[in-house]
């Protein structure tokens, strides 16, 4: 055990522990899946918002719960597993800022915006917490520990999953850009609001 958290606890960068990594990883697994949501909507859009609304109603009583000390089932269990140091005590906002930043790119906006809205989300910054904790070396002042290498991770992904459903290099260009943009905010869990909704709206105003 001592080997082992030896190694949990050994750096990879210069705020990075493998430990941090690890959750990290697992907290934007969760965010890469919202992937999907576009797929699922457009089986079905309706049904896809109403179990997205009972997931998140089931969350909240969940970590309701959690917080007084009772026990749900694996819900309980992944929470604790992704919580970081910040959220140690305090209701883990993350999955309920992500469900509503996609339940209102579907609402309010049309399929092909609010897809890309709620890639953005999944993928840009997804991967730019991913990029920034294996790869990070440059921080950008003024934006709460983001770094340029986590930027440039989030550009590239919007840019290529948006040339996927646009197929147009300078629209694809300009929501990437808009998206890098917006995840060098410091909003906390707040992006997962701001990112699918700007993302979506930028689309409309691209389109029209």
């Amino acid at each position: 055990m001592g080997v082992l958290a030896e190694f949990r606890y050994r750096k990879i960068s210069q705020s990075t522990t493998v430990n941090d990594l690890l959750k990290e990883f697992f907290r934007k697994s969760i965010h890469l899946c919202a992937g999907f949501i576009p797929l699922f909507a457009s089986v079905n859009r309706s049904l896809t918002m109403i179990l997205l609304s009972a997931m998140l109603v089931f969350y909240i009583a969940a970590e309701t719960l959690r917080l007084h000390g009772i026990y749900v089932p694996v819900i309980s269990r992944v929470t604790a597993i992704a919580a970081r140091k910040r959220d140690q005590g305090k209701f883990v906002l993350g999955p309920v800022t992500l469900s509503i930043g996609i339940l209102l790119a579907l609402f309010f906006f049309q399929p092909q915006a609010s897809c890309l809205g709620i890639m953005a989300l999944a993928f840009g910054d997804g991967i730019a917490s991913l990029a920034g904790k294996l790869f990070g070396r440059r921080e950008i002042p003024w934006t709460g520990g983001k770094t340029f290498e986590g930027s440039v991770a989030c550009f590239f992904a919007v840019l290529v999953s948006s040339l996927l459903i646009l197929r147009d290099i300078p629209s694809a260009f300009a929501l990437a850009l808009f998206a890098a943009v917006i995840e060098l905010l410091p909003l906390g869990d707040f992006d997962n609001i701001v990112i699918p909704v700007c993302i979506a709206g930028g689309a409309l105003l691209l389109a029209s």
